[in-house]
Order: structure tokens, then C-alpha cells, then sequence
């Protein structure tokens, strides 16, 4: 009998949807979370590929250091910036400030 593995990316897009609104999680924290073996780096892939989809907002998502990393993955260099903007995260040479006190950590907010 064959067991059907779990779509990775669709997990870490169920992660990603429950980001409040003004904060911000890191692609670490979301594999660590979903105990995903390849890490961060699959995270980023599924982040790539969410673009298009607009009930995830991939802008919430950025590495472990609150820079926008991501943000050439976006239809324009500056719209990760914008969008985050727009939910009062303020960002200044694509790094957000206040980074620890808008960290979402997916272990306290969540019990998937």
C-alpha cells in the first residue's frame, strides 16, 4: 500500500495564511515548524511559486534577519516593501525595523 507524502508546499502555504496582518514570520521558522528536512531553502521555493496566488501573502515572509529577500520574486523590486508598508510594518534598505517585535512565530500562534 502506498502512502501519499504531503504536498510541501501547500503546508507551508497553510502556515503562511495564518501571518497576522502586520507581522512577519522568517522561511526558517515556517520549515522548523512544519519539521521540513530541507529547511528554509524549500520554504523559499514554495514562497516563489506563491506569487500568483492571492489568498497567501508571501510579503510576510522574509529571512532570518527581517531582510525582504524575496522581494525580486514580486511583480515589481519595491512591491514586497509596498504591501508590507501598507499593514504599518515600516521598512527602511529592505529590512524591517522592529523586526523582533513583529516576529509571528508559528509555534506560539499555531497548532496545526
Amino acid at each position: 500500500m502506498k502512502t501519499e507524502k504531503p504536498n510541501y508546499f501547500d503546508l507551508v502555504y497553510q502556515v503562511v495564511r495564518e501571518i497576522p496582518t502586520g507581522r512577519v514570520c522568517s522561511y526558517g521558522a515556517i520549515a522548523h515548524y512544519l519539521g521540513l528536512k530541507s529547511g528554509a531553502r524549500m520554504v523559499g521555493y514554495a514562497m516563489n511559486a506563491a506569487h500568483t496566488l492571492p489568498d497567501v501573502p508571501a510579503h510576510r515572509v522574509v529571512n532570518r534577519n527581517g531582510i525582504l529577500t524575496g522581494k525580486h520574486h514580486f511583480e515589481t523590486p519595491t512591491r514586497m516593501q509596498e504591501l508590507l508598508e501598507s499593514e504599518g510594518v515600516h521598512v527602511e534598505n529592505d529590512k524591517i525595523q522592529n523586526f523582533e517585535e513583529l516576529f509571528w512565530d508559528p509555534e506560539q500562534g499555531l497548532k496545526l
